[in-house]
């Protein structure tokens, strides 16, 4: 008897995986890590994370407040001044992130290795293909 994705919550798809849900894209992280240490403005936070735009920062922030990682502080000045810093839950999620920086600091070398392994095989095609 198989389980249906319904019953699963951590399957292999992404409308049930969890950790794709939560860490979906690569400015996730990015965030997470940029407010580790505590409350940020909203342009510092700009600042301290390479390539992000604007655009994708207030949307990063924005799922991240609604997944109840970040919270959002806005104190009434002229102009108000935004500052962002994860909540209790946020928080916990940082120890399995720096584990799993830690992993790819080590190990991705190793990746890198492997692509060129694969590369070099398959004649620099870099993008597998489905058979």
């Amino acid at each position: 008897m198989t389980s249906s994705p319904e019953t699963r919550p951590f399957g292999n798809s992404p409308a049930t995986c969890g950790y794709s849900r939560v860490l979906s894209d690569k400015w996730t992280a990015l965030v997470m890590y940029t407010l580790r240490d505590g409350s940020v403005r909203y342009g510092e936070m700009g600042r301290r994370i390479d390539g992000i735009s604007k655009k994708m920062l207030t949307q990063t922030v924005r799922k991240l407040e609604r997944d109840g990682l970040v919270r959002r502080h806005v104190t009434p000045t002229v102009p108000p001044t935004v500052d962002y810093s994860l909540t209790p839950l946020g928080e916990t999620l940082l120890q399995p992130m720096k584990e799993l920086r830690q992993w790819a600091r080590v190990n991705y070398p190793h990746v890198e290795a492997a692509r060129a392994d694969y590369d070099l095989a398959h004649g620099g095609d870099s993008q597998p293909t489905a058979e």
